[in-house]
């Protein structure tokens, strides 16, 4: 058996497939231990593992900002945690979140190597963090290097709604997921639970545009009051749902373009209506690659609840956007990201004992 430790911290989206990885190597008889922040212990609290948390806290922002993102990428003390928790406890392969390129360099530099896990497109990324990368350069670090000298670099993702990088290894989403099988036209709303400057009109835009519609309609407003926005009658409100409760009954998701929801919505063979909250994130080029599969649309979260309507409506009908959506969904099922991912990560410690 092999020993793991996954680095990771409290990045929202980022939860899924370091939680996916890190239980199913455990049930696998594997040593897995897990540095992160405090807030992440309750994640990782499945048998097996055991979490240590970083030696100082943060205050997290509402919505991820550029200058909270530099912080995360470049804290020394992130650094230290992780260089000092090696030395108590060895592991055969380390697991670092794709946005922690300061840990990355520490390791580099302590002549270890490193697994990078991304929770988005990889094609994203890569047009995303050169941008972060003439930032971190006054910090030493060279981003796109550290990226790409991932042993591997794992993608959690549909490899046919990714334009990534040839050497990424596109293992597939880690969610469990069945075909969607809606006993009636049922429209799934679940928008960020980070609080979005635009979270909360954009809700009340999508909210009109549902008022009436002949459909079941389910919202899970997160953190948000119900008392805060005008909710049509006949609209079912939650505060969370699992997505193994509602996408099996779902006949479209409308969203923000988050990775993870729209990875999910696709498992279960559901198209999409993408409103982006934050240009600055991955929201609108996930909503892009949804528009370019055929698996659902893209619109502005400024448009009207008459276009959203129209929008809802157009992928609630039969057509080719339902089959493409099918299609992907038998696809990403049968990749069964987090036995692949695991898989990788065997033989990176297999590789990493024979050396």
């Amino acid at each position: 058996m092999a020993t793991f430790l996954f680095v990771t911290w409290d990045g929202g989206g980022n939860k899924v497939p370091a939680v996916a990885l890190a239980e199913e190597l455990a049930l696998r008889g594997h040593t897995v231990r897990v540095i992160g922040d405090a807030a992440q212990a309750a994640d990782f609290r499945a048998p097996g593992l055991r979490f240590a948390s970083f030696s100082t806290s943060r205050t997290f922002p509402s919505g991820p900002t550029p200058l909270f993102m530099v912080r995360i990428a470049s804290d020394p003390t992130m650094q230290r945690d992780v260089l000092a928790d090696l030395t108590a406890h060895p592991a055969d392969v380390v697991v670092v979140d794709v946005a922690l390129f300061g840990v990355m360099d520490a390791l580099r530099r302590a002549g270890r190597e490193y697994v990078v896990l991304e929770h988005t497109l990889d094609g994203v990324l890569r047009r995303v963090l050169p941008s972060l990368d003439a930032v971190l350069r006054l910090r030493g670090l060279r981003v796109m290097r550290l990226l790409n000298a991932g042993r591997p670099v794992l993608a959690p993702t549909i490899p046919e709604l990714d334009r990534g990088h040839g050497e990424v290894v596109h293992v597939g989403p880690m969610v469990t997921a069945v075909p969607a099988r809606p006993a009636v036209p049922t429209v799934v709303l679940s928008l960020s639970t980070a609080r979005y400057p635009a979270l909360v009109p954009t809700w009340q835009r999508v909210l009109d545009a549902v008022d009436g519609l002949p459909a079941r309609v389910v919202a899970t407003l997160g953190g948000l009051a119900a008392g805060s926005l005008r909710v049509p009658s006949g609209v079912e409100v939650h505060g969370w749902r699992p997505h193994t409760e509602l996408l099996p009954e779902a006949s479209v998701v409308v969203s923000h373009g988050g990775h993870g929801t729209a990875v999910a919505a696709l498992a279960h063979g559901v198209p999409l209506l993408v409103l982006p909250l934050d240009w600055a994130t991955d929201q609108r080029w996930v909503g892009a690659a949804v528009q370019r599969a055929g698996v659902g649309r893209r619109i502005s979260r400024k448009a009207s609840p008459e276009r959203i309507r129209a929008a809802i409506e157009a992928l609630l009908t039969a057509g080719p956007h339902r089959e493409a959506a099918a299609r992907m969904g038998e696809r990403a099922r049968a990749l069964d990201g987090r036995a692949r991912g695991a898989d990788v990560l065997e033989m990176v410690a297999g590789r990493a004992r024979r050396e």
